[in-house]
């Protein structure tokens, strides 16, 4: 006998929807939902019954049921969820707008910046409100960053010279990045530091000893990312010169050395100038005032600070300077260039941008 039951609609595709549901169906950025929705009405389009679709698919024949009317009630359209119930939206554009215009314009009468509180009292809306509406355009008045601009009135110049060198560096030559960090104390803590536990971090006393200071030279090949690192008390143009003695014996001698640092007096004095003048390999390019981001040693400073200086507990200098040393020479094991990407005008190009937002900086 022969089994009756509720008749199906029938699928026919025009080669546009065809089209349309395969590119859906494996398309990476669809929903899983939407692209199980297309494979069902393509395995229906093909003649076959909800129970052997759901077969291949894995669902119940129940769903394909479903999907199979919505996409012949609705084509393509009838695919896409129904909007959900819910309240009607209470906040309108303009005050979104209001809160956007007022972060960015204003500052509250009695705090150089809003919060959320002082925001919601402002706008009528509430903090959470206010919150997501600041995370939606990423307005985050709680931070602020610093900066300073050059006054160097070859600043373009020394620009153009520094990132050249980075960018494309001559032939026959090691392109060095030089600079001191001085002053680094030797601090010991007042108690033990208590280690880390699980669910605990570790503990440390907010006081410390100081057991003096001492000072690193050091050089930053570019290409390689090897460091020259030279230890002293001090940081005068003496021991700048016993610095640039060592490079002179380390780099080898058919090799034009280009070095780049700041301003500092000491890279300037006369018993640095005669020393240049006697080793004419060496060639020196100053970067701007207040630029010390342009010289990447610098970014090599900060490396070092985080995982070894800040946070070490040294009871004398020689322990600190122990710990450079061990510390530049497992930097060297397996050094890391620094990729230079920006060009000197994408910088100019940059800063402009950001004298536009200063009233008067132009002037």
């Amino acid at each position: 006998m022969v089994r009756t039951g509720r008749p199906v609609a029938a699928v026919v595709l025009t080669d546009d929807e065809r089209e349309t549901l395969q590119r859906w169906a494996r398309r990476a950025k669809s929903s899983q939902a939407l692209a199980q929705r297309c494979r069902i009405v393509l395995g229906c389009a093909t003649g076959k019954s909800n129970q052997e679709v759901a077969s291949e698919l894995g669902i119940w024949p129940q769903t394909v049921g479903k999907w199979r009317n919505r996409f012949v009630a609705g084509r393509l359209d009838g695919l896409v969820d129904d909007p959900r119930p819910g309240a009607p939206r209470k906040i309108t554009d303009e005050q979104i707008e209001a809160v956007v215009v007022a972060t960015l314009e204003r500052t509250p009468k009695n705090a150089t910046h809003w919060s959320r509180a002082s925001m919601a009292k402002e706008s009528g809306l509430s903090r959470s409100t206010v919150g997501r509406v600041w995370k939606a355009f990423e307005l985050k008045p709680h931070l602020v960053d610093t900066f300073k601009l050059s006054n160097d009135p070859q600043f373009i110049e020394k620009v153009r010279d520094v990132v050249g060198l980075y960018l494309d560096p001559p032939e026959k030559a090691m392109v060095l990045c030089v600079d001191e960090k001085s002053q680094i104390q030797a601090l010991d803590r007042s108690s033990p530091v208590l280690p880390m536990m699980p669910g605990m971090p570790e503990r440390r006393t907010h006081d410390y000893l100081r057991n003096g200071t001492t000072t690193l030279f050091a050089a930053l090949d570019v290409a390689t990312g090897k460091v020259v690192g030279s230890i002293h008390r001090r940081h005068r143009s003496v021991e700048f010169k016993k610095f640039l003695t060592k490079l002179d014996k380390e780099v080898p001698t058919d090799l034009d050395v280009h070095l780049i640092c700041d301003n500092y007096s000491t890279h300037k004095s006369p018993t640095i100038v005669k020393w240049l003048d006697a080793h004419p390999r060496f060639r020196m390019h100053f970067t701007p005032t207040y630029s010390s981001w342009l010289n990447q040693v610098e970014r090599w400073f900060g490396l070092i600070t985080d995982q070894k200086i800040r946070r070490g507990v040294h009871k004398s200098v020689a322990a600190l300077e122990k710990d450079i040393r061990d510390w530049t020479a497992g930097w060297n094991e397996d050094p890391k260039p620094f990729a230079w990407t920006k060009t000197a005008d994408e910088i100019f190009e940059r800063l402009t941008s950001y004298l536009e937002r200063i009233p008067g900086a132009g002037h």
